[in-house]
């Protein structure tokens, strides 16, 4: 309910948005000169997603996105986070680029903002053109000055309306994900590459910051971290020390060098690998932020798993407690404490949350409507979360639900939703779910008390 959320701690500025991802929603995967990414690749591969789904088509925003901004103005949200597909823009990965899909994102960011609505951009959400892939990929040094040409390019031509920017999306999943675990794309599993990655990926990071800035000055430049907190099962002495390497490998891994702390120490020694690293390139990785992003799911409890390959710990499901339709444990006092944590460990002086949302199994009314009463908990108790947070002095400035639309979600396909607005994949008719409303409602109950305290 409405009156757990103190709406009077967010600021009266307060971004509230949803979020979405070039290659879950857009297909159109080869229109206007766009080339293949790593996820066409990795989707079209057998056995790698859900029911052999892929992007192809997705929501289909790409001739449906003025739809899109309405069902946003419906919402009343002020915000979108949405990405640019590398492989769009810059089908090469490097050298020329294309002006058909430059041209896209610029119609889209003109009508977002005469609908009102505040654009954020993420350069890269894991699509990563093919191209570059065939060239090494992210345990290849050239992939992050790659994107530093694309984030010019993209800054030079929206950066005189777009002020948000994000140079990278979860860049822990791109690399422990997509090169450690092999669950993502490119789907590899090997140490020395995944850790090769991290590293490129965060230099890419420092140098498209610095691109963005020289492109289009008055940029706010961020990243966004997919971060846990993190619980020992048992306290063992090898379980908690589980947590602290768990800890770094999701956490410290990626916060500390953009803070200037380098690289965690005890990682490097978790790992064992010899980072790639150039003189300057801590520096470069550390290029102030103007903001950090948040996105946040779920806690994690682990215990010692000393015979399994690196981080060494195991993941450990506890009993009794609720549930996502992902399996993931539902804990909406962690996104309180990592916004905590932000805030007094690494002094961050702006925090957007950037995603946080929650799939279920959605039932389709006769009269077609959907109500999702599990969901609107999960966001409201998260929002409360954050509202606590920045009572308690976070610096919270805005808030994304994940996601607008149901989408496809990377390998589980088509099969999870986490959509305000519920999607015919067959039809692509568009619903606005109970969980859509609620949020409609608390945005307007915002902005009532921001009128009233004024």
């Amino acid at each position: 309910m409405s009156e757990r959320i103190d709406l009077a701690a967010l600021p009266h500025d307060f971004l509230w948005g949803t979020a979405t991802a070039a290659y879950q929603i857009e297909g159109a995967v080869a229109e206007d000169g766009r080339t293949p990414s790593i996820w066409d690749t990795f989707s079209h591969t057998p056995g790698k997603i859900a029911n052999g789904d892929t992007g192809d088509v997705a929501c289909d925003h790409y001739h449906r996105w003025r739809e899109d901004i309405g069902l946003m103005r419906q919402l009343g949200v002020n915000a979108y986070r949405l990405s640019v597909a590398w492989p769009r823009v810059v089908p090469g990965g490097t050298g020329p680029v294309n002006p058909k899909g430059l041209a896209f994102y610029d119609e889209l960011v003109d009508d977002l903002l005469e609908a009102g609505i505040t654009p954020s951009v993420t350069l890269y959400h894991w699509d990563l053109p093919q191209m570059l892939q065939d060239r090494g990929g992210w345990p290849e040094r050239d992939t992050a000055f790659a994107l530093a040409e694309y984030a010019s390019a993209a800054a030079a031509r929206l950066g005189d309306r777009v002020k948000l920017w994000a140079t990278l999306n979860e860049p822990s999943c791109s690399a422990w994900i997509g090169h450690l675990e092999g669950k993502m794309a490119p789907g590899w599993t090997d140490l020395t590459a995944a850790v090769r990655a991290s590293v490129h990926l965060l230099l890419g990071h420092g140098l498209a910051t610095q691109a963005i800035r020289a492109a289009a000055p008055g940029a706010q430049a961020g990243i966004v971290n997919n971060l846990s907190t993190v619980d020992a099962a048992t306290g063992r002495p090898e379980d908690i020390a589980a947590a602290r390497r768990h800890d770094g490998h999701v956490n410290r891994w990626w916060l500390d060098p953009v803070h200037g702390r380098g690289f965690p120490a005890d990682m490097i020694d978790t790992y064992g690998i010899e980072l790639p690293l150039k003189a300057g390139d801590l520096e470069t990785i550390a290029t102030p932020l103007d903001w950090l992003g948040l996105n946040y799911y779920f806690p994690a409890h682990v215990a010692d798993a000393p015979d399994g390959p690196a981080p060494y710990v195991r993941a450990v499901r506890r009993d009794g407690v609720p549930r996502t339709g992902m399996d993931w444990e539902i804990d909406a006092s962690g996104i309180e404490t990592l916004l905590l944590r932000l805030t007094e460990e690494y002094g961050a002086r702006k925090i957007y949350v950037t995603e946080n949302g929650s799939a279920f199994p959605d039932v389709v009314r006769p009269d077609g409507s959907i109500d999702d009463p599990e969901r609107q908990d999960y966001l409201e108790t998260h929002l409360a979360a954050c509202a606590s947070a920045a009572r308690r002095g976070a610096p919270l400035a805005g808030y994304f639900a994940w996601s607008l639309l149901d989408n496809f979600e990377w390998a589980y396909g088509y099969d999870k939703r986490f959509g305000l607005v519920h999607v015919d994949y067959r039809t692509q008719v568009r619903t606005i779910k109970g969980s859509g409303n609620r949020y409609a409602d608390l945005v307007r109950g915002h902005r009532g008390q921001t009128r009233r305290a004024a």
